[in-house]
């Protein structure tokens, strides 16, 4: 059911596809493969509820690149980079309990 109000509604009415990369959730349901050869042609594509973007549709290749190698190549840079590289760390040893076991 849709409800037309003439009053101050802060949610803009849900785009179409046609203006451009903006979909609204039911009309990229109804139509995901129109969407996917959008995504592969245009780009990414938005996905709204309620006038709102929710959701990025993007290709394959460009989330992986985005996730980036899982090398853990970013961290060694990072600790690398770090003015307190070289800072010793020592583990803080306690001494442990023992307990008295019959065997």
């Amino acid at each position: 059911m849709t409800r037309n109000s003439d009053r101050g509604s802060s949610v803009p009415p849900p785009t179409t596809p046609a203006l451009g990369s903006r979909w609204a959730l039911q009309d990229a349901k109804a139509r995901f493969s129109e969407l996917v050869r959008r995504v592969r042609s245009e780009g990414p594509q938005h996905v709204t509820m309620h006038g709102r973007d929710e959701v990025v549709v993007i290709a394959a290749e460009e989330f992986q690149r985005l996730q980036g190698a899982k090398t853990g190549q970013a961290l060694i840079d990072a600790l690398q980079a770090s003015p307190y590289r070289d800072v010793e760390l020592a583990p803080l040893r306690s001494p442990m309990p023992v307990r008295n076991v019959s065997l």
